[in-house]
């Protein structure tokens, strides 16, 4: 088991960013004692076809607390205006604040190639703070970073200029319930404006069990897809024989900009996880 003491800080774009990449993860370190807190950047004001502005802030800032509480992890939404982020020197500031006061051991965000330029934004700002966190005089009135926390990204289907790199690629089936129960929670997205803009709202089920065994079997689909397209890198988490046979995935590259994903941090981060994921799918397989 890793230290209990250890720090998981998701910084992503939107309320329901982090479940939707790094819901397993989030619950794999809860699982084993650590400190979670899940951090959306904008306020979510303009995801839905309907509903804009304060009302829906407000709807889907419980949503993101109630989606956290699932695993017991902390939530916050920040009040930058959704769709219309920029990686400006008040949103770094506001990153380095964050990473000073929390002192997380491992960061998540996204890559600065991602679809969305809220996500992008995001992306650049913590590449930006990750230095700085050590530097004294760039936030004086809270106290520096002895060191960069290790930063890295959440996985993402672009290509160009280059697709995403996994270092770590992490087996979710065990979680695979949790991630779903935290995904229902953000109804404004997942049953709403996600179908609505993909051109699938009326797929959508009317009662909530239904609902439930719809998006669980579109989530398995995309985490399929995502494990095989990074089966490469299972493998050589979990091993040949391990590796080949995972079903739904995670991934995730480290940032060349913060801390080092060395041996050490690998396996600090990573390495009870990997191992505990490989003692349950050899349960399961007996």
């Amino acid at each position: 088991m890793p230290s209990a003491s250890l720090k998981l800080l998701i910084l992503g774009a939107h309320p329901d960013d982090a479940e939707f990449h790094a819901g397993g993860l989030a619950t794999l370190y809860r699982q084993q004692g650590a400190t979670v807190k899940v951090v959306s950047v904008t306020n979510g004001a303009a995801g839905h076809q309907h509903s804009f502005g304060p009302e829906l802030t407000a709807r889907r800032r419980a949503e993101a607390a109630e989606a956290a509480a699932v695993i017991g992890a902390s939530s916050a939404v920040w009040d930058f205006p959704d769709g219309r982020l920029e990686p400006t020197l008040r949103l770094r500031t506001c990153i380095i604040r964050e990473l000073r006061l929390f002192a997380p051991d491992l960061v998540l965000t996204h890559r600065t190639n991602d679809y969305h330029p809220d996500h992008r934004a995001v992306g650049q700002a913590v590449q930006d703070a990750s230095y700085l966190v050590t530097v004294p005089a760039a936030l004086p009135e809270v106290p520096h970073l002895p060191r960069d926390p290790v930063v890295v990204y959440m996985s993402d289907r672009f290509t160009r200029p280059r697709p995403l790199e996994p270092d770590v690629a992490i087996d979710v089936e065990p979680v695979l319930d949790t991630i779903i129960e935290m995904l229902a929670c953000h109804q404004s997205q997942v049953f709403d404006w996600l179908p609505y803009n993909r051109g699938a709202g009326d797929q959508v089920p009317a009662d909530m069990a239904t609902r439930r065994k719809w998006l669980t079997e579109w989530f398995q689909q995309r985490l399929a897809e995502q494990a095989d397209r990074f089966r490469e890198a299972l493998i050589r988490c979990y091993g040949q024989q391990r590796g080949q046979t995972i079903r739904y995935a995670e991934a995730f590259e480290a940032s060349e900009h913060a801390g080092p994903l060395d041996a050490a941090a690998r396996e600090r981060l990573f390495g009870p996880i990997l191992r505990g994921n490989a003692e349950v799918g050899m349960m399961n397989a007996e």
